[in-house]
């Protein structure tokens, strides 16, 4: 698998767990020592900021897709390679998912959710096909993971849910490339 930029969807809140900011961070230097670009939400805070904040010590190279609405909200990265501000979340999802390679799920909300829902959506759709990596921290996704495969089991979904791969730790991502 060529994997030249990586999409990255996860919190803006940095969570209970302290391992979530760590995978995070682990992740961050990984990319920037494989050249991989991150593609991501564009925010500063939370697991958003600590993954950007991780590529961009390590010489990495991070490029954001903010909606205007979340610039204030999100505390927009002002540290990182390139920072796009689009009209609304439709359009960055969009974009986010026309500069990836594939995409990362990390722990996050209803938005990560959200995010991980649409580019598995779009998959089924064959309106692209990117592989969705889950790092699946301290077990965070284990009920989620459990659950969309309770989708397949019971005939909900057209085509196997094969483009999931699910990492225990950021450096299981090293198999895939």
């Amino acid at each position: 698998m060529n994997i030249t930029s990586l999409a990255v969807f996860c919190g803006s809140k940095s969570g209970t767990d302290a391992i979530y900011v760590q995978h995070a961070q682990q992740l961050g230097k990984l990319l920037a020592e494989k050249n991989i670009t991150m593609i991501y939400g564009g925010g500063g805070k939370g697991i958003m900021g600590s993954i950007a904040d991780a590529v961009m010590k390590h010489n990495g190279k991070v490029v954001g897709i903010i909606p205007q609405g979340l610039v204030d909200k999100e505390h927009q990265h002002k540290s990182i390679t390139e920072l796009t501000v689009v009209d609304d979340m439709h359009n960055r999802k969009k974009k986010l998912y026309e500069l990836c390679d594939a995409a990362m799920i990390l722990p996050g909300g209803f938005g990560t959710l959200d995010e991980l829902f649409e580019i598995l959506t779009w998959n089924q759709l064959s309106i692209h096909d990117k592989t969705i990596f889950i790092l699946n921290s301290a077990g965070f996704y284990d009920h989620l993971i459990q659950h969309i495969f309770q989708l397949e089991r019971n005939g909900f979904l057209y085509d196997p849910v094969e483009e999931i791969k699910i990492l225990g730790k950021p450096e299981d991502i090293l198999d895939y490339i």
